[in-house]
């Protein structure tokens, strides 16, 4: 085996690794915090609890929270503006996805000067980040665990990606409790957000031994747990489950990157701002049908871990089986219909097509896609 780099954040898994946030704080030295969150995040009161903890640790903190559900460009640029202006030099975010990456937006400018959208692609940051640590609310987006970051262009209407491990956080705070107050919409886009993460690395040609262990894992985690967490969302097994899904797919797709249902969600996601999870949701079932024969064995694997019999079953009927199962799972999970019912437009696919072809998730794709691939695969979609 050939020398290879991996990037993790140090971690606290557990119920209660929110209530460290202060001393986790101090321990960076922090001397006056910057804390993104969102609005939902805030009524549900996670950052209420974190700014108590930042204050029992004697740190004051300033509270960012003009984010939208997609984080965009001038949010994180009206965000680093005011980090700057109020003197901070600690970074936490507490939320989802959005929040998280916003947050990691932030530190990037805050330290390089320059807008957001020139550090589109892998390791184009040169200054390192102000110190990060995030909090997770949400069972999916791993952005606490991974060295992505995904920015809407509001100009270009498309999702960027910045890959470098400058944006992999200092520290992680993965506390379960946190993923209650999530309604089931929200818990099944981002759980699904997980198993993609988790079967992309793990067909990924950037796959490894150590990303292959977390990738199985977690869809192992995800297909036993999500439902369980949308039909009883106060039970803390399954919440359980699915954050440690959530860190373990985080694991593998960070340092295995990601495939076409990422590059086309992004590209879907920035045009219709429709939530990230939803977006994945709807493409899945597509992509792994144009992606299965040239990554048989795996995906037979990813069927297995998924709970599915695939010993011994010819080729097309591992396809078929693993196609349906993932279909039928994410209408059991609520997230039924396709494109055409969220208000897409056929006349759009085309240029979602172009605009996922750029995205830097096709590079790890199992087999290279044209821009007549990806329209059709939309189209199936619909």
């Amino acid at each position: 085996m050939e020398p290879r780099k991996f990037v993790a954040p140090e971690f606290i898994l557990g119920e209660g690794a929110l209530d460290l946030s202060g001393r986790y704080a101090a321990n960076l030295a922090a001397k006056k915090v910057f804390l993104v969150t969102d609005p939902g995040v805030i009524e549900a009161g996670w950052a209420g609890k974190v700014e108590d903890a930042l204050r029992q640790a004697g740190l004051p903190a300033v509270v960012f929270s003009d984010i939208s559900s997609n984080p965009q460009d001038t949010e994180v640029m009206a965000g680093a503006e005011r980090y700057l202006r109020e003197q901070c030099d600690v970074i936490v975010a507490v939320g989802g996805g959005s929040p998280m990456d916003c947050a990691k937006g932030i530190g990037v400018v805050a330290s390089n000067g320059e807008n957001i959208l020139r550090f589109e692609g892998v390791d184009q940051i040169g200054v390192p980040c102000p110190p990060l640590i995030c909090i997770p609310t949400t069972a999916g987006s791993a952005a606490d665990i991974s060295q992505f970051a995904i920015i809407t262009d509001t100009s270009r209407k498309v999702k960027i990606a910045i890959i470098s491990k400058a944006v992999v956080p200092d520290l992680a705070l993965v506390d379960p409790l946190t993923t209650t107050s999530m309604p089931a919409d929200l818990t099944a886009a981002t759980g699904i957000d997980a198993l993609v993460h988790a079967m992309e690395a793990y067909v990924s040609n950037a796959n490894s031994p150590v990303t292959d262990l977390h990738a199985l894992e977690a869809i192992r985690l995800v297909a036993c747990n999500l439902k369980g967490a949308i039909e009883q969302p106060d039970a803390l097994r399954f919440r359980d489950s699915m954050m440690l899904a959530s860190l373990l797919a985080g694991l593998a797709f960070s340092n295995a990157s990601l495939g076409l249902v990422h590059a086309m969600a992004h590209s879907l996601g920035g045009c219709s701002n429709l939530p990230h999870g939803m977006c994945n949701a709807y493409l899945l079932e597509h992509v792994v049908n144009f992606n299965f024969d040239a990554a048989a064995e795996r995906y037979a694997r990813i069927g297995e871990a998924f709970g599915l019999e695939m010993a011994g079953l010819p080729q097309a009927e591992q396809k078929a089986r693993l196609v349906n199962a993932l279909r039928q799972f994410r209408i059991e999970t609520g997230v039924t219909g396709g494109l055409s019912e969220v208000g897409m437009r056929k006349c759009d696919l085309p240029k979602l097509a172009e605009n996922a072809l750029k995205d830097p998730c096709v590079i790890t794709n199992p087999i290279e896609p044209t821009v007549q691939d990806i329209t059709a695969i939309y189209e199936r979609a619909f």
